[in-house]
């Protein structure tokens, strides 16, 4: 096993694009609805799965139709799910995505059975043999607190395991420096959004983002992304600003979750921060060529091709 994706494990429900929202009362139309398996674990590891790695998603999800459609999904996408555990009392997590041409995406959420997994629900033996671990919506498994993570993350360590950490930031929820400090003191890659960032830090400059966050773990890649802005990372003092690849977008949902396995793909490669950037943009870019979180991404090759044929703007700020 290549890799293992732990986290929020969601039946997605998407509309595809429509020209505005119906009014009260009012029968609105849309060409077409997607059921995915999603959430930031299996859309991760759908994406490496894409990528040519064998993955393994540890999660929980109901008893119930929606949780059996998710254990298929993920094996239709190439995804062992065989570590995935079933609540006895909450229904398996959902949301659907509006979208609306020109507007940015709506959703209706229910937190479900990711509300329910622990650590318990974790066999470490799973980690035996493993290259890198994710753990994605972390802060959204209200019974996956801190020590659950750094427990999780020293076994990953003891096994020479790179972790990786990606967030969600409930709003009105304040962080210390010395919660941070204790999130980042296993993380080998951390992957928020600057809008996260910004929850976090108080800072809205990316750079001065990344510098937080590396102050806290020095060792620790960080990774800020901005959506079409490109993202912001920083290795071992080296800090580097990279662009967005152009392409026609139809939906930009997943998009965040395929630039996290782009990245990690690229960090089991031992690649350079820039072309591991370059790479982890170009398959986060190509998501968002299809509806759903998985459709559109570029095969490994396909990345390789399209990061060789089209340039990316790379700005150096710091060596």
């Amino acid at each position: 096993m290549d890799v293992i994706c732990l986290g929020i494990l969601v039946a997605d429900l998407f509309a595809s694009p429509m020209p505005a929202l119906p009014a009260p009362g009012q029968l609105g139309l849309t060409d077409r609805f997607l059921l995915g398996a999603g959430g930031c674990a299996t859309n991760t590891a759908a994406c490496l799965s894409r990528l040519g790695r064998h993955v393994k998603v540890l999660g929980k999800v109901g008893n119930d139709l929606f949780g059996n459609f998710v254990l298929n999904d993920l094996r239709r996408l190439g995804v062992d799910s065989s570590s995935v555990s079933r609540s006895r009392t909450h229904p398996t997590s959902g949301t659907v995505i509006i979208n609306v041409e020109g507007e940015d995406r709506r959703y209706f959420h229910c937190i479900g059975a990711n509300a329910d997994f622990t650590f318990a629900d974790i066999d470490c033996s799973v980690l035996d043999g493993v290259r890198a671990l994710y753990v994605g919506g972390y802060m959204v498994m209200p019974k996956f607190g801190a020590e659950d993570l750094t427990q999780l993350f020293r076994a990953a360590k003891q096994r020479s395991i790179k972790t990786v950490l990606d967030v969600v930031t409930p709003a009105g929820l304040a962080f210390s420096r010395s919660q941070l400090e204790e999130m980042l003191d296993c993380t080998d890659v951390f992957l928020p959004n600057d809008d996260e960032a910004y929850a976090m830090t108080g800072f809205k400059d990316p750079v001065a983002q990344v510098d937080y966050f590396s102050q806290l773990n020095p060792e620790c890649d960080v990774v800020i992304t901005l959506g079409k802005r490109g993202a912001v990372a920083c290795r071992k003092g080296e800090v580097i600003r990279a662009g967005a690849y152009q392409v026609k977008s139809v939906d930009e949902s997943g998009a965040g979750d395929a630039f996290a396995a782009g990245f990690i793909t690229g960090l089991l490669e031992a690649w350079s921060l820039e072309k591991t950037l370059s790479f982890a943009s170009a398959v986060g870019a190509s998501c968002t060529r299809a509806l759903g979180c998985t459709e559109g991404v570029f095969k490994f090759d396909e990345a390789l091709a399209f990061v060789a044929e089209h340039s990316l703007k790379i700005e150096r700020i710091r060596k």
